[in-house]
């Protein structure tokens, strides 16, 4: 009996592991082939059929950085977004926790509608209001254009988790002598940590691949990553190194910090869904 239970197991087991083999290879071949073609000469990159043996070469990643300053354009995404995210957050969670507390179903309505409404739609105005201002290509601009999609979507995924924690929590604090703000701050804050880091990354790895706002609104001094792959696309040819070593740059420091951050991820994700 023993022996045949165990076979059991060990057969699931490996139905297990092919399943979701099956499942994680087709999302992770791309990703792999992006990091090995990086490493190829041009002539191995297009050679066919594909060339698996070759002799890896960095000079891909040296003209990324020393030809095309992409050490420049990894700053201005990482001002624009940072800047987007936590200007998001100053604003969005004092509007999530006034929804959830006051019932506020009417703005909650008008960020839905925010957050439905793709970002296309607002690029056209944006783009005139920041010419007649004198803002394009600037920080600011862009760092308002990121909001225009990363503060509604902080503001929807906040307000359930302030949903779901106790009046009581705030009227004890106030009982005892805080205000309202400083409830909010020393006592509900806290509660909401794994929500604030989900919502955080998510609009931070937004902005950080957000192309449509940068190609319109962006120029030499403020041209972010996905804008500056087009460097490597000229209208006779592509430099499939280059273009292959540039979307490494871009996509690994997402990979890094969705790895380092995943446990909070899940928490965020599945905590403000809950409530007791």
């Amino acid at each position: 009996m023993r022996t045949g239970s165990a076979r059991k197991r060990r057969l699931k087991d490996i139905l297990y592991f092919v399943l979701v083999a099956l499942i994680v290879i087709p999302f992770l071949f791309p990703f792999f082939w992006m990091v090995v073609s990086s490493l190829k000469t041009n002539a191995d990159i297009t050679r066919v059929p594909p060339a698996w043996r070759f002799t890896p070469t960095v000079l891909h990643y040296v003209g990324v950085f020393e030809e095309h300053d992409f050490s420049h354009y990894i700053l201005n995404s990482a001002v624009i977004a940072f800047g987007s995210t936590l200007f998001s957050l100053l604003l969005g969670l004092p509007a999530a926790y006034s929804i959830a507390r006051f019932k506020q179903t009417k703005m909650a309505l008008a960020i839905l509608v925010a957050r439905i409404v793709p970002g296309i739609t607002f690029l056209i105005p944006w783009f005139i209001l920041f010419s007649r201002l004198r803002m394009v290509d600037t920080y600011t601009s862009m760092i308002l254009a990121h909001m225009l999609v990363g503060l509604p979507f902080i503001i929807w995924v906040m307000t359930p988790f302030f949903e779901g924690l106790p009046v009581e929590l705030e009227q004890a604090a106030m009982i005892d002598g805080a205000t309202r703000q400083g409830a909010f701050f020393r006592v509900l804050l806290p509660l909401t940590g794994p929500g604030v880091i989900t919502s955080s990354i998510l609009s931070f790895v937004f902005s950080w691949n957000n192309f449509m706002f940068g190609v319109v609104l962006t120029g030499a001094k403020t041209k972010t990553l996905p804008v500056a792959v087009f460097n490597f696309m000229a209208y006779s040819e592509i430099n499939w190194g280059g273009l292959m070593a540039a979307a490494v740059t871009i996509t690994l420091p997402v990979i890094v910090i969705a790895l380092v951050a995943q446990k909070y991820i899940i928490q965020g994700l599945t905590a403000g869904a809950v409530k007791e």
